[in-house]
């Protein structure tokens, strides 16, 4: 897949391109997208995957790997490796026979250690985390010299090398890079290259008791795998000196490190570990519970892979952070719901309508339109019969001016089926809820179309069969945030004080259409005019569980809401 000539490039492709122009990597294209298998990824890993992915299918012969940093085993699972590998397959992109991890490469970063204490340019450090902090200075204030730091080479070898053998406990002493306790770029001020770790990791077991520290692992692994070009985000953008330097000091093969901005959304939680924490608080059901911006909460929720990969597209790549409204996000996912799922009528809170003159023991099979988006999808057959069910807020006692739906005396087109008209209704003398509505019917209106005298009607609304309609749980979930920015809390607060306490409804009597009774988990439906719903995997041979994606645009709301 390449790029149309006229497509205007973001400025990532536009270094890409002008690097296969140059010939500066004879001509490859190779990426890679490196997870920490630390948590779940979300919405921003998918712009991540997309660019990375997207850039090496753009370009004849491009490459993307898929690595695994996994240079922290206490905090590493295979669950979440195997969530990682199912969600960029899902999002639609394969990584081919290119899956890696950093743990691959363990031996060769430990001979690579023991080559830089060779050459002078790391040493073995006794300081505590604490007076690690305390050296290194402010970013007005240089850092000082660790007392350990001019060690010899030989002592400095047979201290690693102990350290490695498991002699020393954890946080006893470091490897650390020999660099500049003075450079203004404070990444540069001696970083740690190893710390003792007595823990198991998930591939390598107890091999080992030292482990790598990320910006020793990064480029050194991009090194390995002959990567042209390591797309970041900009919190590593002051890492590139030391991810240059690394290499340098090494004589190694040299990619070339790019940032770009990170995605942040409205309303959206970003941070994989305020994630974790609203997992582990109970403050949602689980990683794919469809409030979270998880890859797998959107999947169940019921995002599409093309909706997503729509919205990363039309959000483009820049250098500079800022804040995507969810609305887009949504925008990108009605669009692509819109042309792709079938239409289908749900009531979501049932209130009876009898149809006092049709014959009562008559079901006709209407004929309904599976997707006016899609002329092939064809058309299905919904029962129609005496007793219906219609929303609660189709019907008003006392209608307002602009309100077109069923009231006393008012007429309205049943969709696909018949034009109605209100005649009576029947209230729960203690509550004065309205409980049933009693119609009249035309029968020259079937189909909904308009009678042979020419009256019309304003409003249309949709309806299920009583006897044939199916009993269904319908989760209705909104944003999970009240706040745009949700760590926008005063001193001393967190960010749960800006949760949501309405940001899941649940349903338990609503009812669809008999020919949802097949339908599967991950399915995706228009409920008319209702919005957009994908069938839960709590779903049960005896009971369908609905989530609600996206709602439509509701005219109506906007008026009250105006009002």
């Amino acid at each position: 897949m390449s790029l149309p000539e006229n497509v205007s490039l973001d400025f990532v492709r536009s270094i890409v391109a002008a690097d296969l122009k140059s010939g500066k990597y004879q001509g490859r294209v190779h990426t890679r997208f490196p997870p920490e298998p630390n948590g779940y990824l979300h919405i921003g890993h998918a712009k991540s995957i997309c660019l990375n992915f997207g850039i090496a299918a753009e370009n004849e012969g491009g490459l993307c790997n898929l690595r695994f940093d996994d240079t922290n085993p206490c905090k590493e699972e295979v669950e979440y490796v195997e969530s990682i590998k199912e969600d960029v397959r899902w999002l639609g992109f394969d990584w081919g026979d290119r899956e890696y991890y950093a743990s691959d490469y363990f031996d060769q970063l430990y001979e690579w250690a023991l080559q830089m204490i060779r050459d002078g340019k790391a040493y073995v450090c006794d300081l505590t985390a604490e007076q690690t902090r305390e050296y290194r200075g402010t970013l007005t204030a240089p850092g000082k010299n660790s007392p350990y730091r001019d060690r010899s080479v030989e002592e400095n070898l047979d201290l690693f090398e102990r350290m490695h053998s498991g002699e020393f406990p954890d946080g006893s002493r470091t490897l650390r890079a020999k660099i500049d306790m003075a450079a203004p770029n404070m990444n540069l001020r001696d970083p740690v290259m190893y710390r003792i770790l007595h823990a198991s990791h998930h591939r390598t077991g107890d091999k080992w008791c030292i482990y790598p520290m990320y910006d020793f692992t990064h480029g050194q692994s991009d090194s390995i795998e002959r990567i042209t070009h390591s797309i970041c985000t900009l919190e590593f953008e002051n890492h590139r000196p030391l991810y240059d330097w690394y290499i340098d000091a090494l004589g190694i093969y040299h990619p070339q490190q790019i940032e770009f901005a990170r995605l942040n959304l409205t309303y959206t939680v970003m941070s994989k570990r305020r994630l974790l924490e609203l997992v582990t608080a109970g403050h949602v059901r689980g990683w794919d519970d469809p409030r979270m911006p998880t890859i797998c909460g959107l999947r169940r929720r019921g995002y599409s892979p093309e909706a997503i990969r729509g919205f990363c597209e039309r959000i483009g790549v820049a250098k500079f952070n800022s804040t995507i409204d969810i609305q887009l996000l949504e925008h990108c996912l009605r669009e692509d719901l819109n042309k792709t799922s079938p239409r289908v009528m749900g009531v979501l809170r049932p209130l009876k309508l009898v149809i006092d003159n049709y014959p009562e023991d008559l079901v006709e099979q209407m004929d309904a339109v599976n997707n006016p988006e899609d002329p092939k999808a064809g058309t299905r057959k919904v029962p129609f019969s005496r007793e219906l069910y219609i929303e609660q807020d189709d019907f008003l006692e006392d209608p307002p001016k602009k309100y077109f739906r069923l009231g006393p005396g008012r007429e309205v087109r049943l969709r696909y089926g018949y034009f109605v008209k209100c005649t009576d209704f029947v209230k729960d003398e203690a509550t004065g809820q309205v409980t049933e509505v009693h119609c009249t019917y035309d029968p020259e209106t079937r189909g909904g179309d308009n009678p042979p005298d020419g009256r019309k009607v304003k409003g249309t609304i949709h309806w299920l069969s009583a006897a044939h309609a199916v009993k269904a749980e319908v989760r209705l979930y909104d944003h999970l945030c009240t706040k745009e920015d949700p760590s926008d809390v005063p001193e001393g607060g967190h960010f749960t004080d800006n949760l949501n306490p309405k940001s899941l409804e649940v349903l338990t009597e609503c009812l669809v259409e008999p020919s949802l009774a097949s339908a599967a988990p991950g399915d995706r439906f228009q409920f008319e005019r209702q919005g957009y719903f994908c069938v839960d995997p709590d779903s049960t041979a005896d009971r369908l569980v609905f989530n609600r994606t996206v709602t439509l645009k509701d005219t109506w709301a906007k008026i009250q809401k105006r009002e």
